[in-house]
């Protein structure tokens, strides 16, 4: 079972026109809203990147302003985040194995984060309602491809739940809240 002590959470690159591109857009962003909050609920650190601001555009607004409640933006030129030493960096010093992996495009800069994870000994949890691409094949074959990489697939809900473990107390009765 994940826990959140050993957890971070990774948004990769909501930015821009091209977060409004990307199929079933309006789902993707409230899926991310409930993770985010989620994730804050559970004192989770979060690394949000975002691939060249200035080129891209910011990440989405509404995602923006719960994420700058626990973080801030680091920007990032490689497909990677990996390759963004910055978030390497900020990654090795929370010293937490299970990275929950979510945003855009799921095959290309969510998948080569997530191999390059895996590659250097981090659980990628890939959050398969908060990721996205331009197309649904692109969506299904970056799952496919992180799969088979070995990342472990799960969804908002259950994530949350599984770091819940117990359906009693008050942080349980806010997660109820941010589902439904």
């Amino acid at each position: 079972m994940i826990t959140a002590e050993q957890s971070v959470l990774m948004i990769v690159d909501v930015q821009g026109k091209l977060a409004q591109v990307m199929q079933q857009s309006a789902q993707l962003h409230q899926k991310l809203a409930v993770l985010i909050q989620g994730a804050q609920l559970f004192d989770i650190p979060i690394i949000w990147l975002e691939q060249l601001p200035n080129k891209l555009g910011h990440t989405s607004d509404e995602l923006a302003q719960l994420l700058s409640q626990t973080s801030k933006p680091i920007a990032k030129e490689h497909f990677s985040g990996w390759h963004c030493e910055e978030a390497k960096q900020q990654l090795k010093a929370l010293n937490r194995n299970n990275v929950i992996l979510a945003g855009i495009e799921t095959h290309v800069c969510v998948y080569q984060t997530c191999k390059d994870l895996l590659a250097n000994d981090y659980q990628v949890h890939l959050v398969a309602d908060a990721v996205a691409s331009r197309g649904t094949d692109n969506k299904v074959l970056g799952v496919q491809m992180m799969l088979n990489d070995g990342a472990n697939l799960t969804n908002v809900e259950s994530l949350l739940f599984e770091l819940q473990h117990v359906a009693q107390g008050d942080r349980f009765k806010a997660l109820l809240k941010l589902i439904k």
